[in-house]
């Protein structure tokens, strides 16, 4: 094997090596979400209903049912950060990395302790926190730190003190300064800038966030492009905005359900099996499982993936241009209650099916061997006369 091959293999176990231990931090961290935004979306519903207080007091109304609810649904998008960078550590270094990894990604949202920081190092801002991307990165340090001491090797009697003790607190001793001067305030302010900016997008911006956001969706359909869309707009929710979620969510849901619909009404384009295929693709699609387009695409990719991106496309940028939001990070058709608009939502899933559906239809050969010519021989066995010996 030569070098460059040897290089290329490395780098491509480490990309896939990162990928599964970010995810490993986005699934421990989608429950808190998932609560979070469910509680948050009750708490504004039952402020809203009549005799209750205003949605936009419900914080201020102390001890009614809306208020708990919204310091539940509060409580879970705030410690949904530091959970996830708590985990990608858990993943890297196992229990040694968990509590630094927590407790750097906790200490970077601290808006006060940021701006101290600022101050110290001549930089003004940071008082939103790091948010979820100052998470991720205090995540991976804390885990690739305390796996670095983890393999250190030491005298006995010390060992059974390295993974409850030792680990953590050097592992934090070392990064501290790290995270909160080098990473938290530059992070920090890149943040702020962020959020300022999507919350701005009007017009053709929201249109070209949507667009974007919703092609990566659909691009390798559950792959580290899809994975990049999620996770961005998943790490939004904690910062207010739901606008990229909806978009994403919708993005999704288009592409199993718009290759389902090309094969229900034209079946001559796709084969006996893929037929089969769509009635399952159905259930995956309204649930947000984008991976139920992963058959289509594999039989036939060069005509498939464009066709699930202009459709995903599409749905993002409607989604995105009309304002759609959603709390939940996941669930598909059964969180569309917790959009600020379930009809729009459930539009732009229609409008990006059937985008994804015509084009699908209109560029797709017929196959030789589909589910009508199965259908049609099938008819021909049963009227056909029976011979006996």
């Amino acid at each position: 094997m030569s070098a460059r091959d040897s290089t290329e293999r490395a780098l491509r176990s480490h990309v896939t090596s990162v990928k599964e231990d970010l995810m490993t931090g986005v699934s421990f961290m989608i429950p808190f979400v998932t609560i979070g935004g469910i509680f948050l979306a009750l708490g504004y519903a039952v402020a809203s209903l009549p005799g209750g207080v205003t949605v936009e007091g419900v914080f201020d109304e102390t001890g009614s049912i809306g208020w708990f609810l919204a310091q539940i649904g509060s409580a879970g998008l705030t410690i949904m950060v530091p959970i996830l960078g708590a985990y990608i550590a858990y993943a890297i270094a196992d229990r040694p990395g968990l509590a630094p990894g927590f407790l750097l990604a906790y200490i970077i949202q601290q808006g006060e302790v940021l701006v101290a920081a600022g101050n110290v190092i001549g930089l003004g801002g940071g008082e939103a926190g790091a948010g979820y991307l100052g998470a991720l990165v205090a995540g991976f340090l804390a885990g690739y730190v305390a796996r670095w001491f983890k393999q250190r090797d030491v005298p006995g009697f010390i060992e059974p003190m390295m993974p409850v003790l030792i680990i953590p607190v050097a592992t934090m001793a070392v990064l501290v300064p790290v995270v909160i001067f080098v990473l938290g305030v530059p992070v920090a302010i890149a943040n702020a800038e962020l959020t300022a900016t999507l919350e701005g997008l009007q017009g053709s911006q929201a249109l070209l966030v949507g667009a974007i956001l919703g092609a990566m969706m659909a691009f390798d359909m559950g792959g580290p492009v899809n994975k990049v869309a999620y996770v961005f707009s998943v790490g939004l929710i904690s910062e207010g905005i739901y606008a990229p979620m909806a978009a994403v969510m919708i993005a999704g849901m288009t592409p199993p359900l718009g290759l389902a619909l090309s094969n229900f009404i034209a079946p001559q384009k796709y084969t006996a099996e893929m037929y089969e295929n769509a009635k399952s693709a159905v259930p995956l699609g309204l649930s947000f499982i984008t991976e139920g387009a992963i058959p289509y695409a594999a039989a036939d990719p060069l005509r498939v993936i464009p066709s699930i991106i202009a459709g995903s496309a599409v749905a993002g940028a409607a989604s995105m241009g009309l304002g759609v939001t959603v709390r939940a990070p996941h669930g598909g058709i059964f969180v569309v209650p917790l959009s600020n608009s379930p009809l729009l939502f459930l539009g732009c899933i229609a409008l990006g099916a059937l985008v994804t559906a015509v084009i699908a239809t209109a560029i797709k050969p017929d196959f030789e061997t589909t589910v009508a010519d199965v259908r049609q021989t099938s008819e021909q066995l049963e009227k056909s006369p029976q011979t006996s010996d």
